[in-house]
């Protein structure tokens, strides 16, 4: 703890020493960082960067609030009054059935709690650092006071730092001061009582970088930084709540206060009939709680939290909870290329330099193949423009390649990537040139302006970018010979546009040569007079599996629209290889043109448009709002500062948990683990099926309640004997309910699932269709149960046994039931037709089926049931009665299936 406390009472004046002075303090040096052995002694002494949980709700607490449902106060209510009249065993018996529905519930709750809690703590942020000398990236968790960070666009600040180095550098700090425009930095020491805002040489834990990049020394971590209330990436205290819930709760409402007022009319007509006080009360009690859905509010909350565990182990991490459920509606899908519908593995096969074409062999970033002209070898060392363009591909560059368990990957960008490998092919490697020439400055890569460049220790700046940028700064040329030469712009056009016909992404690459003194680099120093050393042109090919995705999607009637970066061109190439618009022609927009667009024409565009390329983060905004005006539900990917706005707009914003930045992240529903478009389709055949399965739960268990419901008021209403008590609804309502319903929870998504329209998002819970089902088997179970019930009380004149045999012929036509609206009766129904299907995850259901048998045999079989519940022992033919009886169920389940299929 004094270590801590020490971090804090000095936290007050990092601002106002000098950079030097807060190196010294901290034992570290800005350009090597601390060692191995100093971060091991400071993590014992610091602890670690990360702040305490969110104390959750006591579970006391927690379990009490299960308590707090409307429909079970009547269960209490009427548990009180049937002890204050004596009547005991009913009174335990009710108590017992809510308590139970309390443990239930505590525990679902406890385990879908617990499981996003665990999905949120998988994603962590990372922070690139300087430790022994060599640049790393470590969890963010493991940053020790001391160590020096590296900041750049994207990046999520890890801690609090004083910084030493700023080139551009912006952050955002509004979590923070409140302030929403992001703040410029430097590294100068500014007064010891300058307020929050205006330190503007600290970066503060969990602000983000928008611009530029910058280094720091971190001053304090975990609770100790300003920001200590911030968590790391995924608030702790995810809300179990979503709109679906609270329709749920809405409607439970409004149920409590019809069953109140019918239960109230049922007891004064049973009095006005002449009956007795207690006889009414039983009848009303028995109508209230055979009118209440006691076990859907459980069955709801395990559905959303198995939904969120599928779609886990699909890669699709969901933040919020509301997003498993709008997933399934979704009918846009507005995806990235890179990366999202491509391999992320970029390789050079094209190389244009000095007027000359060339031709690259081998793949990915395994530096084999060779560079070819006219289909022979070349001889690299004769052909310098050649050189000085792969050259400035290798040095015009922060990533690097490495071998990991026999495989070449990047770290960094794989465009980037295919760069050193195209470079390494003729024996160029960067640790000889940074020899030679030393990187002296840089200007990131930024969007705005989609360029990079470097300048070195000889004056040679060497730039890369979208040939757009660079052609336009550059007046000349080098030819074959590295003889300068006006440039030829049209030529130039025409063979990106050939090599961008091939899906080939086309980066340009020129110089420009300065002063040897010169030590800085700013955007004026390359607006004009560069050298044009030609360009690189690389695939990065579909992903195998998002081929099919994409063709899944718009089986289902969704649409896939690419929004890039790349060339329209390039884009456009891509989108067809992946089978895009199959049915007619891909369009694609550039920005600029959808920039000159009107409104009427904007729509028309993004309505008919598969490819947006060269889109502005504004115009992603804009694209995504055009569509939701349309009435679509859309999905966006986003990686970017950039993306972030549209992922908020967006009704699912979806971040790549790879490639993804910080801020990215934070603005999304969604975050896919493997960065591939295959999970996004993936997440929206469970959020369908999610949403399929709560639908399946709401036509299973309210036809029960309106059967049991009916049978008791239509009983009162002519005067005749309740065939069916208020302990005994409660039995089929909880536990038997329950045994059956929660397997529906678990069911696989169905093979239809993707081959149907996306449903409208204005569609009600309770549709047309679903509501005539419900009345539909409601009707039938009240025949069954007041059918059987008279039968038996008729020819053996024993009210027990016909209540008896009524229930367990109503169970026994729930389980015809059950198979018929689940995947397992379905892939029954096939079998007996003779249809091979393969079908896997019958377990929950057929356990939920045998659950169901042993617990109806208890209930009648066991003496002591039939003192609780009024129930009596059947015999064989008594059983194969109740069975007989509820097989009509099938014919009236497959006549609604046929209106309302829910498989």
């Amino acid at each position: 703890m004094a270590a801590t406390s020490e971090i804090i009472t000095q936290a007050q004046q990092w601002h106002n020493l000098s950079a030097s002075k807060v190196a010294q303090n901290f034992s570290t040096n800005p350009e090597t960082g601390l060692s191995s052995d100093e971060v091991v002694k400071r993590r014992e002494r610091y602890g670690a960067n990360e702040l305490k949980g969110k104390s959750g709700t006591n579970p006391i607490i927690r379990f009490l609030l299960q308590f707090n449902q409307p429909l079970l106060y009547i269960l209490l209510i009427a548990g009180a009054i049937k002890a204050l009249i004596g009547q005991w065993v009913n009174a335990w018996v009710i108590w017992g059935v809510t308590l139970i529905n309390a443990i239930i519930g505590f525990i679902q709750e406890s385990k879908a709690e617990s499981a996003i809690a665990a999905l949120a703590s998988s994603v962590q942020t990372n922070a690139t650092i300087l430790r022994n000398g060599q640049k790393v990236q470590v969890p963010s968790t493991e940053l020790v006071p001391g160590d020096v960070v590296l900041l750049t666009s994207g990046d999520k600040v890890p801690a609090d730092l004083r910084l030493v180095k700023s080139r551009n550098l912006q952050v955002n700090e509004s979590a923070l001061t409140g302030e929403s425009v992001a703040i410029e930095k430097n590294t100068a020491p500014v007064e010891v009582d300058a307020v929050l805002a205006e330190r503007a040489n600290m970066a503060y834990a969990g602000s983000f970088v928008t611009f530029g990049t910058g280094k720091g020394i971190v001053v304090a971590i975990g609770e100790a930084t300003e920001t200590g209330r911030i968590s790391q990436l995924i608030e702790q205290g995810t809300s179990l709540k979503t709109p679906l819930t609270r329709k749920f709760d809405k409607f439970s409402r409004t149920l409590l206060y019809i069953i109140l007022g019918i239960a109230a009319l049922t007891f004064a007509v049973g009095l006005g009939y002449g009956n007795s006080w207690a006889g009414m009360f039983e009848a009303a009690v028995a109508f209230a709680v055979s009118a209440i859905p006691e076990g859907l509010p459980a069955v709801v909350t395990v559905t959303l939290a198995i939904g969120v565990s599928r779609m886990a182990r699909r890669h699709a991490i969901v933040r919020k909870l509301p997003a498993v459920e709008t997933l399934g509606g979704a009918t846009v899908i507005c995806s990235d290329k890179t990366g999202t519908l491509t391999e992320n593995q970029m390789t050079v096969q094209a190389i244009y330099a000095g007027g000359e074409q060339y031709t690259v062999t081998g793949t990915g970033y395994a530096p084999e193949g060779e560079i070819l002209a006219d289909e022979q070898p070349i001889d690299w060392q004769n052909l310098p423009v050649l050189a000085e363009c792969l050259k400035a591909g290798l040095l015009c560059n922060d990533s690097h390649l490495e071998q990991k368990d026999g495989q070449w990957q990047v770290v960094g960008d794989p465009t980037e990537g295919a760069l050193i490998t195209a470079a390494h092919k003729i024996g160029l490697h960067r640790n000889d040139l940074d020899t030679q020439m030393p990187r002296i400055d840089v200007i990131p890569f930024e969007s705005e302006f989609q360029y990079m460049a470097t300048l070195h220790e000889d004056g040679t700046i060497y730039i890369k970018g979208s040939v757009e940028a660079i052609l336009k700064r550059c007046q000349q040329m080098l030819d074959v010979r590295g003889n300068l030469a006006s440039i030829d712009a049209d030529t130039i056009h025409q063979e990106v546009d050939v090599m961008a016909n091939l899906g080939l992404r086309v980066l340009a690459l020129a110089k420009k040569s300065v002063s040897a003194t010169q030590d800085t680099l700013d955007h004026a120093d390359i607006e004009q007079d560069l050298v044009f050393l030609g360009f690189q042109g690389m695939i990065d090919p579909p992903r195998a599996e998002a081929i099919k995705a994409v063709e899944a999607c718009q089986s289902a009637g969704i649409k896939v629209k690419m929004i890039t970066g790349d060339h329209a061109v390039t884009a456009r190439a891509i989108a067809q290889r992946m089978g895009f618009n199959q049915d007619s022609e891909v369009l694609a927009f550039t920005g600029s043109q959808l920039a000159q667009m009107e409104q009427s024409e904007l729509a028309t565009a993004i309505e008919d448009g598969s490819v947006f390329a060269r889109v502005a983060p504004e115009q992603k905004l804009r694209l995504v709002e055009a569509l939701q005006s349309k009435g679509e539900i859309v999905a966006m990917t986003g990686d970017g500062v950039n993306d972030a706005p549209a992922l908020r707009q967006a009704d699912i914003g979806i971040a790549m948990g790879g490639a993804g930045t910080e801020v990215a992240k934070e603005a999304s529903d969604m975050i896919l683990t493997d960065d591939n478009f295959a999970s996004i389709e993936a997440a929206v055949e469970e959020g369908r099926t999610v949403y399929r399965n709560l639908l399946k739960a709401i036509a299973f268990i309210l036809p029960v309640n309106g059967g049991e419901s009916m049978t008791i008021l239509i009983s009162v209403l002519f005067a005749r004997e309740l065939p069916i008590l208020s302990l005994q609804v409660l039995w089929l309502n909880m536990v038997n309910s329950i045994a059956m319903t929660v397997p529906l929870a678990f069911e696989p998504k169905s093979q239809r699932v993707m081959q149907q329209t996306p449903r409208s998002p204005r569609e009600p819970l309770l549709s047309r269709s679903l509501v005539k089902r419900i009345v539909a088997i409601s009707i039938f179970n009240w025949i069954l149960i007041f059918g059987v019930f008279e039968w038996f009380k008729q020819t053996t004149g024993n009210i027990d046994l016909g209540r008896t045999m009524a229930i367990q012929a109503l169970v026994a036509g729930r389980l015809f039931y059950l198979l018929s609206i689940s995947q397992l009766g379905v892939f029954l129904i096939n079998q007996l037709r003779g249809i091979r299907q393969t079908f896997s995850d019958a377990s929950a259901i057929g356990i939920g089926i045998a659950t169901t048998i042993v617990l109806q045999i208890i209930f009648s079989q066991w003496s002591l049931m039939n003192n609780l519940f009024a129930t009596a022992p059947l015999n064989l033919n008594q059983w194969l009665i109740c069975l007989l009886v509820a097989l009509p169920m099938i014919i009236v389940a497959a006549l609604v299936n046929r209106f309302d299929p829910l498989s």
